[in-house]
């Protein structure tokens, strides 16, 4: 596999000098001895290529003179054979050796071909002429069509090389059957190793991150026991402690196990994870302010909850400490009293637990979780409003329903939030019943299926997706963003919020969650 580009650089109107300005650069970074080194190197090789190019353009020429002259051929065609001979050695821009060869044509030409024979004398200059004019025409047209082919190519390089710097996006090759690896120049700077460096699989390893060593190890064995396509995202942990996330990429180029060898690319994704973590940790926010203002908007409800126990708790205080205080106290009454008392408690604390859990601000914990219970724990805590706005209750949740795998809290809120919507929908409603009815039910293979169904002032086909969009709103004093961060909560449990409406009365809401694991349907 050649080696993929590794040129650097901003490009400009005029990217060749910008790649040869940075070629002067990198060799100006080698040591002087090293320089010479190169350089005399650089020269040897020049030597040896234009001394190969002579040599067989010169055998070339004696073989076909050897020829021409056993089939007593007339001068004009090995003058022509030579000429082919001059303009092929002129075509790899090798002005020296044509010139050399040129004079060993016209030599054997003159002496085997031109009268009077067997003599060294050049009686006609024309073919000398016409062999160096040809090869001066031709080297210099190929040298300037090398050198336009040479500035375009470094163009290339030059663009390609920025914008993978600007993309944070470098290139890979694998040659599977030898492990040679080729990266270009942002693959270098991503994995933090200097260009001089020979990339091997061990540089990968030793840069991938601990947690995502055995992903990384498997992917590769995969991709070289069966050639094909992959994608994937890992960590890398630099020397300096920094994390970096990599989006990797390749196609197989090749089948055949001894030949095949996938083209690549490597893209730093650090900057957008930490945008999507930035964006999570803000939408969680929000949606804890909004649980909070729903919980407001249900202090009265929550107040009467607590106040409930609070005053069955002094009743029986005050019955207890009257059965205490008789001449003969009664000691079964007064026993009966004190576990009321502390039934009440129970129950108060639980409206405070609920009430705690629903306005903690903690990372979310998915887990299995009794689906029907959540939405009972909502109800506890939402019935003295459905009380107040004379809203009917109906349920039907199964008792064999599977658990599902989600954060207990967030589905609360979710739950939270679709029932006080239906009670406001049904506020101003006075000709019919104000009807809630809440289902759960099993769906398919592995989902749960909820309906929240309001008897309330409905939704239009026209409104029903703009009810999802941020900060839209038909409460004076609402934020727009319930239905909003519910939707992308469900979205973040793998399932899906939608509303329906009716031909008659009310609107529906619908949501999907995913079932526990290790649960059997």
């Amino acid at each position: 596999m050649e080696p993929l580009s590794q040129c650097s650089g901003m490009p400009n109107s005029q990217p060749p000098d910008l790649a040869v300005t940075d070629e002067r650069n990198r060799l100006a970074q080698v040591p002087p001895a090293l320089q010479m080194t190169l350089l005399l190197h650089r020269r040897s090789n020049r030597f040896r290529r234009e001394v190969a190019n002579c040599l067989t353009g010169v055998v070339a020429v004696l073989l076909i003179t050897w020829v021409c002259f056993e089939l007593h051929r007339k001068a004009l065609t090995p003058m022509c054979l030579y000429l082919i001979v001059v303009v092929l050695l002129s075509l790899r821009g090798r002005f020296l050796s044509s010139i050399v060869v040129s004079i060993v044509a016209t030599l054997c030409l003159d002496y085997f071909f031109v009268p009077p024979l067997f003599s060294l004398a050049v009686s006609e200059p024309l073919p000398l002429i016409t062999f160096l004019i040809s090869s001066a025409v031709i080297t210099r047209l190929v040298s300037r069509v090398g050198k336009l082919l040479k500035e375009k190519l470094q163009r290339s390089e030059a663009y390609l090389s920025e914008a993978q710097r600007l993309s944070h996006t470098g290139s890979f090759g694998w040659q599977v059957s030898t492990g040679v690896l080729a990266w270009s120049e942002e693959t270098f700077r991503i994995f933090d190793y200097e260009p001089t460096m020979k990339p091997t699989m061990q540089m990968v390893l030793e840069r991938t991150h601990p947690e995502d060593l055995a992903l990384v190890e498997r992917t590769i064995h995969g991709a070289s026991q069966d050639g094909k396509d992959f994608d994937f995202e890992h960590r890398l942990l630099m020397p300096d402690g920094s994390v970096k996330h990599l989006q990797i990429a390749a196609h197989a180029a090749g089948k055949q196990s001894d030949k095949c060898e996938f083209i690549g690319s490597v893209m730093d994704i650090t900057e957008s994870k930490r945008a999507q973590e930035a964006l999570r940790q803000a939408q969680a926010e929000l949606a804890h302010i909004t649980r909070i203002t729903t919980i407001g908007e249900l202090a009265a409800s929550i107040a009467h909850e607590v106040n409930q126990p609070l005053a069955a708790i002094i009743v029986n205080g005050n019955g207890g400490l009257r059965w205490l205080a008789d001449k003969s106290p009664n000691l079964d009454e007064a026993r009966e009293a004190l576990k009321r008392i502390v039934r009440d408690g129970n129950r108060a604390g639980e409206v405070i637990t609920r009430i705690r859990a629903l306005l903690k601000k903690a990372a979310p914990a998915k887990q299995p979780m009794d689906l029907n219970e959540a939405i009972r724990e909502v109800i506890f805590l939402t019935q003295n409003a459905m009380d107040k706005n004379r809203v009917a209750l109906r349920l039907e949740l199964p008792p064999d329903l599977p658990n599902v795998f989600g954060d207990r809290v967030q589905l609360q809120q979710v739950i939270l939030n679709l029932i006080v919507n239906a009670i406001d929908a049904m506020g101003t409603v006075e000709d019919r019943v104000r009807d809630l009815f809440i289902r759960t039910q099993r769906r398919g293979e592995g989902e749960v299926f909820v309906t929240v169904r309001d008897s309330g002032i409905g939704l239009d086909s026209a409104s029903i997706e703009q009810a999802f969009t941020a900060f839209h709103t038909t409460k004076p004093s609402g934020l727009g963003m319930g239905l909003s961060i519910s939707r992308s909560i469900v979205e973040n449990h793998s399932g899906r919020l939608w509303a329906t409406a009716h031909d008659g009365p009310g609107a529906s809401f619908h949501f999907t969650l995913l079932t526990a694991p290790g649960v059997k349907l």
